[in-house]
């Protein structure tokens, strides 16, 4: 009896997680759909690039910096084993502008805007704001949803290239601080090796992070019900769900870019 009651939930879990990817997927295509056609809604895409993205930047900026600083300072005593600490500036920089910088800020930027857009969504559609909108003319969709993911689209590329910058000094703080390096010194170390197909990747795959926050959180907002207790749900979902999708597509999209590399 046992037995069969975990199957039965492991089988209702698996049944709305396929559900929940079909939604999203739908959501998607209706994204595409509506985002070409007018009316264009600029300046609302303005206004959420400013609430959900300029926001962000406290929080981003003290977190670029200790990556920057840490990574710096873990890897140092390693480095020093095999004399290789002249790379360490190199190192610092190549692992943040690559992959750190990128994953991190678009994890951080679906904790913060991914919840926050789950449940302003949520409170218009139990409130039936949305409904209303529907009723006058409006198309919710695309006054609501468009705006907000490419808001999140825009925004989170220029994010990530202040957070790689950010991450880069604090790596100059703890050289600073461990090998007594000069700014110029740990410049001219780090140039050589940062290519523009090194920056190129990194800055690219944001802009899938970016649709994933919009579009995860809008659905999970858009589609919410049961009241406040959805609204909640809602908002704690969208950030659980977009930031494994950002881990997935990070994945996905770091084989391509080894693909490409090795052509």
């Amino acid at each position: 009896m046992f037995e069969s009651k975990r199957y039965y939930q492991l089988e209702e879990k698996l049944n709305e997680f396929f559900i929940m990817l079909g939604g999203i997927s739908a959501f998607s295509i209706a994204f595409f759909k509506n985002v070409f056609l007018p009316p264009y809604e600029f300046g609302e895409v303005k206004k959420h690039m400013d609430e959900l993205g300029v926001k962000t930047l406290p929080i981003v900026s003290v977190t670029g910096f200790i990556i920057g600083l840490v990574l710096a300072m873990q890897s140092q005593p390693v480095m020093a084993r095999f004399g290789a600490e002249s790379f360490l500036p190199s190192m610092v920089a190549l692992s943040v502008v690559r992959e750190l910088g990128p994953v991190i800020t678009a994890l951080i930027f679906a904790g913060r805007v991914s919840s926050g857009i789950g449940a302003e969504l949520g409170s218009m559609r139990v409130t039936e704001q949305i409904d209303a909108m529907e009723v006058s003319a409006i198309n919710p969709f695309k006054f609501l949803v468009v705006t907000r993911v490419l808001a999140c689209v825009f925004i989170l590329p220029m994010l990530t290239v202040y957070v790689d910058f950010i991450a880069i000094l604090g790596g100059y703080a703890a050289v600073a601080l461990i090998l007594n390096m000069n700014f110029q010194l740990y410049v001219n170390s780090l140039l050589p090796s940062l290519l523009f197909s090194d920056v190129l990747p990194g800055i690219a795959k944001t802009f899938f992070f970016g649709f994933i926050v919009g579009i995860v959180g809008s659905y999970k907002g858009y589609m919410a019900d049961n009241g406040t207790v959805g609204v909640g749900k809602a908002s704690t979902s969208s950030v659980v769900i977009s930031s494994l999708m950002i881990l997935v597509m990070d994945m996905v999209l770091v084989k391509i870019t080894l693909i490409f590399w090795s052509l």
